[in-house]
């Protein structure tokens, strides 16, 4: 691993799972291609699907040769954690980014990443996540608050460059030193192909990278732009209503492994002044007439109740004796380069951890 603070260029890694997001995929690896500050290299982490394996190999194989994209096998357990510990592993940069599948960054995506990395002391930039409704604009009732939802800046989040507690995954970029530091993303918390929509494990990753790191900077730049496409059935209350129950379920395996004074930091503002003044916010714009404020209000209602009550039973269930989640050192495969790997990667699972439920 290089010791030098000036970042030598970008590894972007951009984790897949399914076919069905096949032009989803070559959008999102186009975008990478015309940035203004180009990558090093781009990788693409297959998630236990061997058609799609076969298929973007076959379909980048003349990139692959002059080493712009990598095809990779998700080389740990199925699902996002595991495979961006399997894109960390293999990346050859000093700085990596991770983007959607089903999301295009903008142009100077990765120049705003770079600018703020300057600083030494900073470990972990993210960006902003603009929606792209399947219908061309926002249901009336979705409120901007819950944005997080589909996968994309929420309304409540301070503008410009700023520092937060974490970056969302989605949007996002790290010095590969923060993972000698901190570890992988842990497994067994995340989301996993069409499992119950949880989350959180990127939280739970920079809250371990601060402690490993006390004077660790990670930011948020709100230029760093990338488009989330949501599809129709993530438009729906149903889905709402899922991955926001999900989401306590999530927050209480995080608050059980970095403790509720951490792992709660952000929730206390959002539930106390963010999520209030949108209820206010949309009674308002009822009593004036305009569409979807009584909707929208009532959504934000349901939506902490429901993650509430997923905290709940979270931590009731854990208290009793639930799943584990792990973590552990992200490793080169032996031989490769100093500071990256060289082909799949390796990832091993220390005993660390803590007991919680997610499912």
């Amino acid at each position: 691993m290089s010791d030098s603070t000036t970042p030598r260029g970008f590894s972007v890694v951009i984790c897949v799972y399914t076919e069905e997001r096949w032009e989803d995929i070559l959008a999102a690896v186009d975008s990478v291609r015309k940035q203004s500050l180009p990558p090093l290299e781009t990788l693409l982490v297959v998630d236990h699907n061997e058609r799609l394996l076969s298929r973007l190999t076959e379909e980048y194989a003349d990139e692959r040769l002059r080493g712009e994209v990598r095809v990779l096998a998700n080389a740990g357990p199925r699902g996002l954690s595991a495979g961006r510990n399997t894109g960390i592993a293999a990346a050859r940069g000093d700085l990596v980014a991770f983007l959607d599948d089903d999301a295009v960054a903008e142009r100077d995506w990765l120049r705003y990443f770079a600018a703020a990395y300057d600083d030494p002391r900073v470990m972990a930039v993210g960006g902003r996540t603009l929606p792209a409704w399947a219908s061309g604009r926002r249901p009336a009732w979705f409120p901007e608050e819950f944005d997080w939802v589909v996968g994309c800046t929420y309304r409540g989040l301070p503008p410009g460059r700023v520092p937060v507690r974490n970056v969302l995954g989605g949007n996002a970029s790290f010095r590969r030193t923060a993972f000698d530091a901190a570890g992988g993303f842990a497994t067994g918390i995340g989301r996993d192909g069409d499992r119950r929509p949880l989350g959180c494990e990127e939280t739970e990753l920079c809250i371990r990278l601060a402690k490993a790191l006390p004077r660790a900077i990670l930011l948020i730049d709100d230029r760093a732009v990338i488009h989330h496409k949501v599809p129709a059935a993530r438009e729906r209350f149903g889905y709402f209503r899922t991955r926001v129950y999900a989401e306590g379920l999530s927050k209480a395996l995080v608050a059980r492994s970095v403790g509720t004074q951490k792992g709660l930091e952000s929730e206390r503002r959002y539930t106390t002044r963010v999520l209030p003044a949108g209820v206010l916010r949309g009674a308002a714009d009822a009593l004036r007439g305009r569409s979807g404020g009584a909707g929208r209000a009532g959504a934000i209602l349901t939506g902490v109740t429901l993650a509430a009550g997923g905290y709940a039973l979270g931590q009731l269930r854990a208290r009793r004796g639930g799943t584990t989640f792990s973590w552990g050192p992200i490793e080169p495969v032996p031989g490769a380069a100093p500071g990256a790997a060289d082909g799949t990667g390796a990832v091993r699972e220390a005993a660390r951890g803590a007991e919680g439920v997610v499912a």
